[in-house]
């Protein structure tokens, strides 16, 4: 009889691999890792697309249809739709992807930013000068900092 594997762990080519994630702790950051890249392709993929003019015409002209065109999630479908980047990104995207939906809608990346923290763009390009947020209440979730899920836009992301 075989020992199961810890649910932190995995089988790969026959030796044990820790998926310990100790960045998972950090408020109001999503990793990127291998793990939200298979759940998000088919979204970083869509976002891609937009790359090309004559598919930002098309995802402009109707949007709901050019999304039912990929394989995405339904969720994935709702957070572009709803243009909330937290939200895709809880679901996969990568910021750099979804660069390219704010770029369709004629946004910059600070006025992306600044929608994901709530702030107003000014709100936003000021903290940034003045050195960025914070890392007191910061550095794990469950302190009350300023980017802790409480206190962000979106809440404590119970969409995703």
């Amino acid at each position: 009889m075989s020992t199961p594997l810890p649910a932190s762990s995995v089988c790969n080519k026959g030796k044990i691999v820790a998926l310990d994630k100790p960045y998972s702790d950090v408020p109001g950051t999503i990793i990127f890792d291998a793990e939200q890249s298979r759940k998000g392709y088919w979204l970083n993929q869509f976002c891609m697309s937009l790359m090309k003019a004559e598919n930002r015409m098309r995802f402009k002209a109707n949007e709901r249809a050019y999304l039912d065109e990929w394989a995405m999630t339904e969720e994935q479908k709702l957070a572009v739709l709803a243009r909330d980047l937290n939200w895709c990104m809880r679901t996969g995207g990568n910021i750099y992807f979804l660069a390219k939906i704010g770029a369709t809608d004629g946004l910059s990346f600070q006025q992306m930013a600044g929608s994901m923290t709530g702030m107003t763009e000014e709100e936003y390009r000021h903290m940034m000068i003045q050195g960025g947020r914070s890392v007191d209440g910061n550095r794990y979730i469950g302190e009350n900092g300023s980017a802790q899920a409480q206190n962000q836009p979106q809440g404590a992301g119970t969409k995703a």
